[in-house]
């Protein structure tokens, strides 16, 4: 499940290439519309109050949930569009890393050696991944990908403020923030808030299909899987968006990319091993730094 749930994710970076003719902003509000119609429908058939509601009135934390899924989103699909898929697949993947920062400043959580390191090495890729884009104008691409991936960082810190609470309404709830924020930027470039069907279609799959059900199936592996295995099937299956991204738009990435790229992956997959085998022995094999 937790395999399925990455490649239901990723797909979404497929989707939004395909839909060729419309711009990050455009592709957003139909792909916000596809989750809010499916989960929403879903709570109505089982009649069950809407999430959409409790997104906004269950107090400041669950807004800023939203606001950090809002963030995260619109970087992502941003970085898509204005780059490539294996780019913005290979910059999603420091979200854990981005993580400890965030869990360092508002949990107190501290960080071993062995993230210190991981993190070390992960913006040695971002910075080789980097200065392979800065001239082809897609630096902003790339670091809308950065941005997505502190801004699920955020959310993620969030959620483990309180691992009791049913954060789910913040799915609905920051499709609605971005479909009223995507709106007006359409109309003022003069762009229509309709495109072309198939590129609706695609949009309305990655919503409805990919975010929706990869969240669910996500959702369910946790409760049966390890954290730390969890982390290694997330960041793993983003070593695949290459090669999904060559047979389907026949997009090869640039040397820097797959060097950069490989660079983060390992640093994120290592880390997690590594944690998977401090789990599994119960003690710490390498010394916490506070930082």
């Amino acid at each position: 499940m937790a395999l399925l749930a990455g490649l239901s994710w990723r797909f979404g970076a497929i989707t939004a290439r395909l839909a060729q003719h419309t711009d990050a902003f455009q592709y957003l509000i139909w792909r916000s519309i596809g989750i809010v119609v499916v989960v929403e429908g879903w709570r109505r058939l089982r009649r069950k109050p809407l999430h959409s509601v409790t997104a906004f009135t269950s107090g400041p934390r669950m807004l800023i949930a939203n606001v950090c899924l809002l963030i995260a989103s619109l970087g992502f699909i941003y970085a898509v569009k204005a780059t490539s898929a294996s780019t913005a697949a290979f910059l999603g993947s420091t979200t854990p890393l981005f993580g400890v920062f965030a869990s360092r400043v508002f949990l107190g959580e501290r960080a071993n050696l062995r993230t210190i390191i991981s993190i070390a090495a992960t913006f040695v890729g971002l910075f080789i991944m980097l200065t392979g884009t800065l001239d082809t104008g897609t630096l902003l691409g790339d670091l809308a990908g950065v941005a997505a991936a502190a801004g699920f960082a955020a959310y993620t810190t969030i959620v483990r403020s309180d691992p009791q609470r049913d954060w789910s309404p913040a799915m609905p709830g920051y499709s609605l923030m971005m479909a009223a924020i995507c709106a007006p930027i359409i109309m003022s470039n003069g762009n229509t808030l309709v495109p072309p069907a198939q590129d609706i279609g695609w949009a309305l799959i990655h919503g409805g299909l990919f975010v929706v059900a990869g969240t669910r199936l996500y959702n369910g592996a946790s409760k049966a899987i390890p954290a730390s295995a969890m982390t290694v099937f997330a960041q793993s299956e983003m070593a695949l968006v290459p090669i999904w991204a060559f047979l389907v738009l026949a997009e090869r990435p640039t040397p820097q990319t797959v060097v950069g790229g490989t660079i983060i992956l390992g640093a994120v997959i290592g880390k997690a091993i590594l944690d998977g085998r401090t789990d599994a022995t119960g003690k710490s094999e390498l010394a916490t730094v506070p930082i």
